[in-house]
């Protein structure tokens, strides 16, 4: 999440330099022999192992550079500020992609973009509408349909939770989804919601999904970024279920994370350098769902190392399992809060 979600939390890391190479025109990239390698930034907010959703960006950057023979180099950021200044390094030393990512990156690479039309960038989970820019972004609202949907059928107690990390736009892509699906299995369980109030605060989380099992709820979802580590203790603390984002938070705590949202961040940026080198990169917006596999639910979408907990169980599973199949079928509508 966020991108869920996303930890604002970040370290200082220094700009390792690389060998200028000469710009490309938008869309080419190099491959046959004797051509210079391809260099490509991807240029992150944060230190890598803070937040999952960008250690999978990295780790799919860096298989498409294997697979495609391209150089990447990932350049974490210290700051905010650091942002904008590293997106201006990767233009001065002339990579010739420059991804970045998250809506902390959004103002830099729209003022840097801007001034360089001639460069190519993209941006993974937010949209900046330039000619050089491609965006690409997520359909959470799918993933946290299904999350909801598995809370109701999955519930004993009627009643579940929801932490999300702030009362802003962007997140009702996973409350209001969950809360959609959850009416559509349950429509007599009753959800309590409560924001953190930022994105790092796992402490504040923690007390509000102690708050919510107090009132009697058995299930948790946790879209609090770094804040789900203290839903996760107070799961272990009072006894109830919660669930992760991003990739399979279950091996953390298998007695009461049950569930995870699943968001391909790492397809993003794997499928982004495989564009440009393919030369198929456009400006634009590419979206990511349930039917491109770009977002999931842990046993639904994908397997898990974790076995299947009996709070969820297989009959839980079988049937999100076909409200899945109806959503990439286009016969159950999923609509995106952001756009009602």
């Amino acid at each position: 999440m966020k991108k869920y979600l996303l930890a604002l939390t970040t370290f200082a890391v220094l700009l390792a330099g690389c060998a200028a190479g000469g710009g490309a025109p938008e869309g080419q990239a190099g491959g046959h022999e004797g051509a210079e390698k391809k260099r490509v930034a991807l240029i992150l907010p944060e230190k890598i192992g803070v937040n999952p959703f960008f250690q999978q960006m990295d780790e799919g950057a860096k298989k498409a550079a294997q697979e495609f023979g391209v150089d990447v180099k990932t350049i974490e950021s210290t700051d905010h500020f650091a942002i904008e200044e590293n997106i201006r390094a990767a233009v001065s030393e002339q990579y010739d992609l420059i991804i970045t990512s998250s809506f902390e990156s959004e103002d830099a690479l729209k003022k840097v973009a801007a001034e360089n039309p001639d460069r190519v960038f993209a941006i993974i989970d937010t949209v900046v509408d330039l000619p050089n820019v491609s965006s690409v972004v997520f359909r959470e609202h799918e993933a946290s349909y299904l999350m909801g949907a598995a809370a109701g059928l999955a519930t004993k107690t009627n009643k579940v939770g929801i932490v999300a990390a702030m009362d802003i736009p962007l997140l009702k892509k996973w409350t209001v989804g969950f809360q959609e699906g959850l009416k559509a299995t349950n429509p007599n369980a009753e959800v309590f919601v409560n924001y953190v109030g930022s994105f790092n605060d796992p402490a504040k989380a923690k007390e509000l999904a102690l708050l919510q099992a107090n009132k009697g709820a058995d299930f948790v979802y946790g879209a609090a970024a770094v804040g789900d580590l203290g839903v996760f203790e107070a799961a272990k603390e009072k006894g109830f279920y919660t669930s992760g984002q991003d990739v399979d938070r279950t091996g953390i705590d298998p007695e009461h994370i049950v569930l995870s949202q699943l968001k391909g961040t790492d397809t993003a940026a794997y499928e982004t350098v495989k564009a440009f080198v393919n030369g198929s990169l456009k400006p634009g917006v590419q979206t990511y769902g349930l039917k491109e596999d770009g977002v999931g639910v842990t046993y639904v979408t994908r397997e898990s190392e974790t076995p299947l907990h009996p709070f969820i169980g297989e009959e839980v599973i079988n049937k999100v399992k076909a409200i899945r199949d109806e959503i990439v079928a286009g016969t159950r509508k999923v609509p995106d809060p952001l756009q009602q």
